[in-house]
């Protein structure tokens, strides 16, 4: 009859920790982490929390290519050449314009 014999050794090994207090001004991160939050569902939040308006990811779009800010690619492309697109109107364009500035994208 054989029997197999499994060995471990665990010990605990001293651990050092250095804690740092750095505002995130100093290493340049407010602005990197302000503009992460900038989604396309947290611009419509904020939109609607700021202006009481509904803006769709269409309009937001439209106003990202108006202002040339980069997007990605859009998968959900149209079927035929001659499709009509909604135009994003002027007083939502201008509450997308201010939540891009408060995110820090203009």
């Amino acid at each position: 009859m054989l029997h197999d014999e499994t060995v471990v050794s665990l010990r605990k090994l001293q651990q050092k920790h250095i804690y740092l207090d750095v505002s995130a001004d100093e290493i340049g991160a407010s602005t990197a982490q302000i503009q992460s939050e900038a989604t396309y569902s947290n611009i419509k939040k904020y939109v609607l929390d700021n202006f009481n308006l509904k803006v769709s990811s269409l309009y937001i779009s439209q106003v990202k290519d108006k202002q040339g800010l980069d997007k990605r690619d859009n998968y959900n492309l149209p079927k035929s050449d001659s499709y009509r697109q909604p135009q994003c109107p002027k007083e939502k364009e201008e509450a997308i314009i201010q939540a891009l500035k408060h995110y820090r994208l203009i």
